[in-house]
């Protein structure tokens, strides 16, 4: 009995229309960077959720938007791999076209949304997205067919949702989350880059310039190498490092001692014997608990964590100056913090240890002197 192949249907058409297996590239960022968030001490969960939503919503409309253009450009014909909506004959290519319009649109709505609560400035990252995005295999010159797929995919599917995924969440970039970022952007390129190579001989023939066809297939194969194993090395190199270190741990509290106040031997002990007495007596065994969340509401949720975490001694990183933000800021922590604890504002320039200035930068004469 010879087995006959069944007919896809429409909800199968659009299943593969939406390449499930290419989302992984969208979420894990997201992830990646709300790791980091938590990392630091500051995660907000509603801004993680939206960040999330605007990357799947940005996948799809790339993933609709390239299946409708290259139905129009015929650079799907005989290609080997899942079904094109477009070109099946069982979808019409508007209703994909309008597919990645609604999913575009969705990520604008919901990083409009993340701007409006986070930063007003973000609007400018959202457009360039949304541009990119349609753009790529989209418009009189699509850059996906000119070979730089790969440097979109890195960009925004890497630096750009990490990054981003940070900064909602915490409102400051660190360079772990630079490098990070990094490693998801070589993960989302290798993915692109197979796929081209699945799709070598079918783009050349429809003249579709990849860097694939570019290349060809022993670099491009040397390129996919490169890339997983930079992806891979980049934890090697942060577990290696001290960019792994908690921001409110007693490791960065000691490069706060060092760095802003001067090395205190009884509190350090010497170097490693105190990083063990910090972790066995709490943090207020150490120097102050060093917080660089913006908005005053993080800054004094972050205080009261760490208060209840047995520290009673805070300093605030300078972000104005000592303007009205870091004013605003201070007085959220000093409230958050109750009337036993010392909340300092950070010296514009490291003192000299033992300076008795150092400790009181930005308070009152009344209150330096209790």
């Amino acid at each position: 009995m010879i087995a006959t192949a069944t007919a896809p249907t429409r909800a199968m058409v659009w299943w593969s229309a939406v390449r499930p297996a290419t989302l992984a590239a969208s979420v894990a960022p997201v992830l990646a960077g709300t790791a980091i968030a938590v990392r630091e001490g500051g995660p907000r969960p509603g801004a993680g959720l939206l960040a999330l939503g605007v990357g799947i919503a940005m996948q799809l409309g790339v993933n609709f938007a390239n299946d409708y253009s290259d139905h129009v450009r015929g650079a799907d014909k005989a290609r080997v791999g899942p079904v094109r909506a477009a070109s099946s004959g069982i979808v019409q290519p508007e209703r994909v076209k309008w597919a990645a319009v609604a999913a575009f649109a969705v990520a604008a709505v919901a990083g409009l949304v993340l701007s409006v609560v986070t930063d007003p400035r973000l609007l400018l990252v959202g457009v360039a997205c949304l541009l990119a995005g349609w753009l790529y295999t989209g418009g009189p010159r699509p850059y996906g067919y000119l070979g730089l797929g790969e440097v979109f995919v890195f960009v925004f599917f890497g630096l750009v949702a990490t990054l981003g995924t940070v900064y909602v969440e915490t409102l400051h970039l660190t360079p772990l989350a630079f490098l990070v970022g990094c490693a998801m952007g070589c993960l989302a390129t290798a993915i692109l880059i197979l796929n081209n190579l699945r799709d070598l001989e079918t783009d050349r023939a429809a003249g579709k310039r990849t860097l694939a066809t570019r290349i060809g297939r022993g670099r491009t194969l040397v390129l996919l190498l490169v890339l997983v194993c930079a992806a891979f090395a980049v934890p090697i190199i942060l577990f290696t490092s001290k960019l792994t270190r908690r921001g409110s741990g007693a490791d960065r509290l000691r490069d706060i001692r060092s760095t802003s106040f001067g090395e205190c031997p009884e509190a350090n002990g010497g170097g490693g014997a105190g990083l063990r007495l910090a972790l066995d007596v709490g943090l207020a065994a150490m120097s102050p608990a060093y917080v660089t969340l913006r908005r005053p509401e993080d800054v004094a949720r972050d205080v009261e964590r760490l208060s209840k975490d047995g520290c009673h001694n805070f300093l605030l990183s300078r972000l104005d100056g000592g303007g009205m933000l870091d004013q605003e800021r201070l007085g959220a922590a000093r409230y958050a913090a109750g009337l036993q604890a010392d909340v300092e504002l950070e010296v514009q320039s490291p003192p000299a240890a033992g300076s008795a200035s150092a400790s009181r930068v930005g308070m009152p004469e009344a209150a330096a002197a209790r």
